[in-house]
């Protein structure tokens, strides 16, 4: 059945299609959303993908301009290194909390999401690889009672993934971030946590620098 058939699914099949698009380049940065336009794509009503327009503009991947609509948010490299640096913070905690307490079936779907990384990578499917690197990212990080870490890790990630497909989409970065994932899953197997936050860090650091240079800034001030 074609989701807009399906009762309570339009607006889900909304804000999935419209993260898709987001993450793909078919909607860019600043590029305005034109509701008709999704909904057409789509094939439902205006009022779901509205709805979905409103969750993403809570995550802060749209932007609302009154009178003018929704736009793709636009970051600017200072806005990029805040988020980073949040999320350094952030993880250090997350990750030496987590640790100790993943078990054999955790290692299994960590490994099994940078197998997936590298599978996506070489298909060249950017959108795929995305969605396997955040499932590597948050399996590594979760744990059962700190759950509002993982709420702001997860808003604190929504808000760049777009410019997070631009790290993606060049081919040498995709090859560094595999090897950075094993150097990762590497010290989770270790159990060690401070060469575990060091290589989070470092593979953070490397996609900061890297979009840093696509968007042709210099870096922020401090």
């Amino acid at each position: 059945m074609a989701p807009s058939t399906i009762p309570g699914t339009t607006q889900e099949h909304a804000v999935a299609w419209l993260r898709r698009a987001i993450v793909t380049g078919a909607l860019r940065p600043g590029q305005r959303v034109n509701q008709e336009d999704v909904a057409a794509e789509i094939g439902v009503s205006v009022a779901p993908v509205r709805e979905a327009l409103r969750v993403l503009e809570q995550e802060g991947q749209v932007t609302y301009l009154p009178r003018r609509g929704y736009f793709v948010t636009e970051l600017r490299v200072a806005d990029l290194e805040e988020i980073y640096a949040l999320r350094g913070l952030i993880e250090e905690r997350a990750a030496r909390h987590a640790l100790p307490g993943l078990g054999d079936e955790d290692l299994r779907q960590i490994r099994t999401a940078a197998d997936d990384c590298v599978a996506a990578a070489a298909a060249g499917d950017v959108a795929a690889e995305l969605e396997a690197n955040r499932r590597f990212h948050f399996a590594l990080l979760a744990a059962p009672d700190q759950p509002h870490t993982l709420r702001v890790l997860a808003l604190l990630w929504d808000r760049t993934e777009a410019y997070r497909a631009l790290y993606y989409n060049d081919p040498a970065e995709r090859d560094r971030s595999a090897v950075a994932h094993e150097r990762i899953v590497t010290a989770i197997e270790a159990r060690d946590a401070d060469r575990l936050v060091a290589e989070l860090h470092e593979h953070r650091d490397r996609a900061l620098e890297v979009l840093r240079g696509i968007l042709g800034d210099a870096p922020a001030d401090g």
